[in-house]
């Protein structure tokens, strides 16, 4: 089973320095956000039983994390996918 012979791959420190602010930016956005569910469990816990319709307010802000985080990782992959493209054409 094979797979192909190996491909080089050259590092690029614009792109990687770029996708590391990227991802740094995300990071703190998420954890900002994460900070806030966990600051309402910890100071005002009886707000997390409020139902927001059928559910809690608990179960739709941890539904809510995990949707974010998934998000956030699409965007970042589409970004970085997009800059590696532009910057192989711009090579070229």
């Amino acid at each position: 089973m094979s797979h192909g012979p190996a491909t080089q791959w050259k590092e690029n420190k614009v792109l990687e320095k770029k996708k590391a602010r990227l991802g740094v930016a995300m990071f703190v956005v998420y954890t900002v956000i994460y900070a806030g569910f966990i600051l309402i469990n910890t100071f005002d816990n009886p707000v997390m039983g409020e139902p927001v319709g059928d559910l809690n307010v608990a179960i739709v802000y941890g539904f809510g994390l995990i949707v974010l985080a998934f998000v956030l990782a699409v965007i970042y992959n589409q970004i970085c996918t997009n800059a590696e493209k532009l910057y192989e054409v711009g090579k070229r």
